[in-house]
């Protein structure tokens, strides 16, 4: 499934407005079930949508966490409102135990986390950042404005590379053709705007006239889980979640598209269900003892946004929601490999 690019709801460029509610905000506050005196983590902080949320709905201090730049303008605000109920601590969500529990906080466990994962309103509305090709603007992508952008990987990777990473974060069938384009117009111009670049898909797909998305759509998406590791950074920040929750505390993932939801599946399921631990001293094929389960599952199957929240939010229509609570049992050792990321070529954020 493609990416909505709703990553928060609408956040808004400043703080975004009271007046509107963010994607499935109300599942999100019954699910965390904030209480008074507790410590939460927002650990996509954006324009402070849910943080907001959670800061009325009880007596609670909201830890937010955001990689963009963008957000200390909104942060400093909220300091200015809550007080110390709010504090605000620069980084990616998948370091959030030791941002949280670093010499700023000091804080071992906190009582929930909520992810609201992939790109917000804020940035897709920012033709300067580069992530919509509805807006023309530089090919850039980046959420913290350093390292590799979307312009370096199509005009200097190789054109398999280029291939693999459409296909794989994309899922988009014609990535090959995709590709062979991409490095042929290279060769004569190469990429700098977005327009540039979807106009380009678009010559090589086409575009039917009942589609109901750009043909763009796709290798945008692919683009910019690449130059973030967005799937990686989940995974991480899921299990960085799992050290740091207390017993009884709550994690709830808002997602946008399929290879987000199917690693938050994953991971939920095997701490919910747990496969036995690994021994050292007896043949694979002996028994061995159970992990005990780290999590239980709040919900069987994602919630969904209703008909009314997706007529009035377009961007509500992909997001799933998953949620647990942490049990009384020790952290189930975690992998990468367990949540099957898809291979693409390497690189650092």
């Amino acid at each position: 499934m493609p990416d909505s690019g709703a990553g928060g709801g609408y956040r808004g460029a400043a703080c975004g407005p009271v007046g509107h509610v963010p994607v499935l905000l109300t599942s999100i506050l019954q699910s965390l079930d904030p209480k008074d005196g507790e410590v939460l983590v927002d650990g996509t902080f954006g324009a402070g949508g849910y943080t907001r949320a959670l800061l009325e709905a009880a007596d609670c201090r909201v830890i937010a966490i955001d990689q963009d730049p963008q957000a200390i303008d909104c942060a400093s605000q909220f300091r200015r409102r809550y007080g110390q109920r709010f504090s605000f601590a620069p980084g990616r969500f998948s370091q959030m135990q030791a941002l949280v529990s670093g010499p700023d906080l000091g804080l071992d466990q906190v009582d929930g986390v909520v992810l609201d994962v992939g790109v917000s309103s804020m940035q897709l509305d920012d033709a300067e950042r580069g992530f919509s090709f509805m807006h023309e603007g530089p090919l850039d992508m980046r959420m913290s404005g350093r390292g590799l952008s979307a312009a370096d990987v199509v005009n200097d990777y190789k054109e398999a590379d280029i291939a693999r990473i459409i296909a794989a974060l994309g899922e988009e069938r014609r990535a090959r053709f995709i590709a062979r384009a991409i490095v042929a117009e290279r060769e004569n111009r190469p990429f700098a705007t977005t327009h540039q670049l979807a106009d380009l898909i678009t010559s090589v797909i086409g575009r039917p006239p009942n589609a109901k998305t750009h043909p763009a759509t796709r290798t945008f998406q692919a683009l910019r889980i690449y130059v973030n590791r967005e799937l990686e950074e989940l995974a991480l920040a899921l299990a960085a979640a799992e050290k740091l929750l207390k017993p009884g505390g709550r994690l709830v993932v808002v997602s946008f598209h399929s290879l987000e939801d199917r690693i938050v599946k994953q991971f939920l399921n095997r701490r919910a269900n747990p496969a036995p631990k690994p021994s050292r001293h007896m043949p694979e094929q002996d028994e061995t003892e159970p992990f005990a389960p780290s999590f239980r599952l709040l919900h069987r199957k994602p919630i969904l946004a209703d008909e009314a929240e997706q007529r009035q939010n377009p961007r509500a229509r992909s997001s799933r929601l998953r949620a647990a609570v942490r049990l009384d049992a020790p952290v189930i050792p975690f992998s990468l490999d367990e949540v099957k990321i898809p291979r693409t070529p390497e690189h650092d954020v």
